[in-house]
């Protein structure tokens, strides 16, 4: 019996760093296109969330990467080039136009909520037809272009959505209609598949099987290393539906078996994958990031037990109400609760803490580094530190050294 190769759960942890980028230095602007299609290219996706306490969160993601770019250059390079589109692949998420046809058996397979109120419509084909034919004809648009219909009346725990709304996200889970671009405030704005997506794209046909590997060998590019449900989790297929695959990959010497010290699984090792020897990261990650995205996956390799508490009451969080995570090298190594108030032009660092055996002055120092560079990208002029316990007493203390005593 072949014996696996054994891996250090430090030398894991450089793997999946260095595949999510994070083993180059971030560029000293990032102002073309090339920036972009690296990030990208290499995450073969990016979550999409648009909770504005900070920066939407997909936007962070980028920034990690990256440091200083322009929002709105971003925004136009992913719809404009026509190089990628919006999927639901993670969750709702940028993905490359490539992917169109490798979601192809996802798009068939979908069917409506059961409560989805178009179900509940008197003729809803003739409606949903009807949304159709204003596209077809009048060229991309949101939901306040088509005409109001009245809806069920609703319940408790019922997204708030218009019955157009409901109308074009039935017909964008479907792929009768693709993305054309987000508005300022996070709207989209629909369009025919083909008037979005390139010929080579839209009639090109693979089977399921086919489609499953080709995402599994990006999700094992992004990953580094990864166990089975890693892999499943990266384009949220079924541990199940991804096993065989997997194993196909393995034998096909795409993927390397390894052990990893403390992991309980085994893991798979991208053939391409980079190992250095050190990582030289300083930066914030979004809740979404695909660094923590996973919670089991972030707990074993940085030991970092990581929710988000948005939706937990104000008494009962732990840490904040939009925590990031801080990493500094190859460990995460504080947690910020930070919040963008535009209004007075203020950085909020609302909660700080440390995580356990850190080197709190190096922590410190860079840490406000990256607080002040994230300011200046996000056009606050000052940060304010809420000083709640010893290490945001430090970290007020050097971000705000004239005020001393203050929040």
């Amino acid at each position: 019996m072949k014996h696996r190769v054994r891996v250090s759960s430090r030398e894991a942890r450089r793997i999946a760093l260095a595949a999510h980028g994070f083993d180059r230095p971030r560029p000293e602007r990032a102002d073309d296109a090339r920036h972009f299609r690296r990030v990208l290219e290499g995450l073969g996706i990016l979550q999409l969330d648009f909770v504005n306490v900070l920066v939407p969160a997909h936007y962070l993601v980028m920034w990690s990467r990256l440091g200083h770019y322009d929002r709105e250059r971003f925004d136009r390079f992913v719809y404009d080039s026509g190089d990628y589109t919006e999927q639901w692949a993670h969750e709702a998420s940028i993905v490359p136009a490539e992917f169109w046809p490798l979601l192809e058996h996802r798009r068939q397979a979908w069917r409506p909520w059961k409560r989805n109120p178009i179900l509940k419509l008197d003729d809803s084909d003739a409606y949903l037809d009807a949304v159709m034919q204003q596209v077809r004809e009048q060229g991309a648009l949101v939901a306040g272009d088509l005409p109001p219909v009245p809806g069920p009346k609703r319940k408790p725990g019922d997204w708030h959505r218009s019955i157009p709304r409901w109308a074009l996200e039935y017909h964008f889970a479907r792929g009768d209609l693709g993305v054309r671009r987000r508005l300022k405030n996070f709207q989209r704005v629909y369009d025919l598949p083909e008037r979005i997506l390139a010929t080579e794209h839209r009639d090109r046909s693979m089977s399921r099987d086919e489609a499953e590997r080709q995402m599994l060998r990006r999700a094992a590019s992004a990953l580094g290393v990864a166990t089975l449900h890693d892999l499943a989790d990266y384009y949220r297929m079924s541990p199940r539906d991804a096993a065989e695959r997997v194993a196909e990959l393995a034998d096909a010497g795409e993927l390397i078996v390894v052990d990893v010290e403390g992991w309980r699984e085994p893991a798979y090792v991208a053939a391409n994958a980079r190992s250095p020897r050190t990582i030289d990261a300083a930066s914030l990650l979004s809740p979404f990031d695909p660094v923590v995205w996973f919670r089991p996956r972030a707990e074993r390799l940085f030991d970092f037990h990581y929710r988000i508490e948005i939706y937990v009451p104000a008494a009962k969080r732990r840490y904040g109400y939009y925590v990031l995570p801080f990493l500094l090298g190859e460990d995460i190594v504080a947690r910020v609760d930070l919040k963008a108030d535009r209004a007075a032009g203020v950085l909020r660092v609302q909660h700080a803490y440390p995580e356990d055996d850190i080197d709190t002055v190096a922590t410190l120092e860079s840490l406000a580094s990256e607080l002040r560079q994230v300011a200046d990208w996000l056009g606050l002029e000052e940060i304010a530190v809420n000083r709640h316990n010893d290490f945001s007493t430090q970290l007020g203390n050097i971000t705000c050294p004239q005020n001393r005593s203050s929040t």
